[in-house]
This record gives C-alpha cells, structure tokens and sequence, in this order.
C-alpha cells in the first residue's frame, strides 16, 4: 500500500504522468473515487473524469462501480501494479541521484507506528534535522505488518517493525526491547495493590499481580492489534474478565485515558516518553515484552539519506 505523504511526480512515463499513477493507486487503496480525492487534495468530479478519460484512453476498464465503491477489474490488477512497480523505481533513481549531491538536500521516507511514533519520532526527527537541515523525513504510519509489505515493494525506505520479520527478505538490525506493562494516573485506586519490588528483567518501579485489578475499568485496543491481543491473551491465562465498556480503542486513545485516571490501559513501557505524568505498572508472573527492529528496503539502492537515518535512529534509542 502506498500512503499519500508520497511525493506526487512529474515526470512523463509512457504516454502518462507518474502522477496519474498516484491517482490510480489512491483510488486502488481507498476503494472510493470520493476518499481518494479528498486523499490527493482534488475534486471528486475531476478525480472521476481522470478516471474515465485514462480507461477511454487505455482502452481497458480498470476499476468496477459499485454501491460501496470501487473495485479492480483484473487488468485494473495489473496497471496498480506497474503503478506500484513504476513509482518504485522513481524513487530508487530519486536516491541515487540525491547521493551525487551527498547529503545536502533530498527525502527519506521512514515507516514506523502510529502510536510508537507519537513519541519515538520527534527525538529522531529533532537529532536528524540537527545534522541534515535540507533533508526531508516523509513519515508513513502503519503497523507493522503493513510496513514489513511497504519494505518489501519499495515503497519505503526504512521502518521500525516489530521482531520477528515475518518475510525472510528482511534483514532487521534489533533496536530495543520493550515491555508491554499497565498505565494509569499516578492517583488510581489501584496503585494501592502495586508493590515496588522490582522485577529483575523490568525497568519499571512498581509491579502488579493482574488479578488485583479486576475491580478497575480497562480500555482496551482491538484484538487486531499487538497490544489488544497481549491483554486479552493475558487475562485468559489468569482467568480474568476485565471490566471493559471501551474494547476498540486506538492504542494512544486507551493509554491517553488511562494516563488520565480514567482507568487502566496496556501500553509499552516506551511511551513514558510522551506520558510522562502518568504512573507505570510491570505484570507480575508474565512475560510480555518485544523487540523493535530497524529493517531497510532489501533487495534495492540505499541512499545516503536512509543510512543516515538509520544511524540516527540508533544514536537516539539504541541500547
């Protein structure tokens, strides 16, 4: 999936504007003429005529109405991927031409996480604009599933991505490890189970047995997700059934409740770097930890501008 903080091109392909290609690929992602036109900044009538003038012109129907959208016809298929292929390899000529002029101006496009990136993020951009001032950091947020296919196809330069990489092809270089632990406001009730007895593999100064918080209301991220599956994982081992009114909650939103005293939230020990008022509890009798990892673009042209961002990025975080 391309995101729409890509740079939109201009240069001529075959009888078409790169940036005919963004358009298709918007309307590919969005399953909608109206959201992809919101997406790239345009009106949905001009986005619809393009559309209709590009499949008059190629002589193929690339995309079905439908009442809920769009969808590809199988040569639509095949033109979202030489779209995809084609922008690409733009942007692997982008890198190596921005190289010739070293590291005085030019673009990286990093990956990395909503939430994480709420926090880890700015101490990186502020280090790198630092030492580059003329570079640009175009920033892509998905999971990291997303980002791992996103990697693979070129669309990226580097990410953050959760360990293990589900593909071999990646070739992640470890970073941190993280605890997955409890938030809440540094006055909840349920401070008063917590103990300050450690935990040897934990940085965090007050632990909790999980059972102990069942009285309190939970706000909890979707099961999709790293932390929604965690939690819910954890209270099926310790037969627990959380007092839970908010279950599909982004990961920022629960913990910005939570850090609140609002209730509690499973967040990742990390984000004490944006929370820095709320209080923080470790798991006692688990194990929930993972490791961040930064992976590069394999198989392809690494620009100047990606290594260094890469190095920045450990500079900033790494152990």
């Amino acid at each position: 999936m391309m995101n729409s903080s890509k740079a939109h091109y201009h240069a001529r392909g075959e009888g078409m504007e790169l940036k005919e290609l963004n358009y298709l690929i918007a309307v590919y992602e969005e399953r909608s003429i109206s959201r992809a036109a919101e997406r790239l900044y345009m009106a949905q009538s001009s986005l619809s005529q393009f559309l209709t003038t590009f499949e008059t012109n190629l002589g193929y129907k690339l995309f079905i109405r439908t009442s809920t959208g769009v969808r590809p016809t199988e040569a639509g298929k095949v033109m979202i991927d030489f779209a995809y292929h084609t922008l690409s390899e733009f942007h692997r000529a982008q890198d190596e031409m921005q190289d010739i002029a070293g590291l005085q101006k030019g673009s990286v496009i990093f990956g990395i996480s909503g939430f994480r990136g709420s926090y880890l993020t700015p101490p990186i951009l502020s280090r790198f604009r630092e030492l580059y001032p003329d570079i640009h950091i175009n920033i892509v947020e998905q999971n990291s599933m997303a980002l791992e296919e996103m990697l693979l196809s070129g669309e990226i330069d580097i990410a953050l991505i959760v360990l293990p990489a589900s593909d071999k092809r990646i070739d992640p270089e470890f970073l941190i490890r993280d605890e997955i632990c409890l938030i809440t406001g540094k006055d909840h009730p349920v401070l008063k189970y917590a103990s300050e007895k450690k935990r040897p593999d934990s940085d965090i100064r007050l632990s909790i047995d999980i059972r102990d918080t069942a009285p309190f209301e939970y706000y909890l991220s979707d099961y999709d997700t790293i932390l929604g599956r965690e939690a819910r994982r954890i209270f099926a081992r310790n037969d627990l059934i959380p007092k839970a009114y908010n279950e599909k909650m982004t990961a920022l939103f629960a913990a910005a409740m939570a850090a609140e005293g609002q209730g509690l939230a499973f967040t990742y020990y990390s984000s004490r770097h944006y929370f820095s008022n709320a209080e923080f509890l470790s798991i006692k009798n688990e194990n929930p930890f993972i490791e961040l990892a930064v992976a590069l673009s394999p198989g392809r042209y690494h620009s100047n501008a990606a290594l260094a961002l890469k190095d920045v990025i450990f500079e900033v975080f790494g152990d």
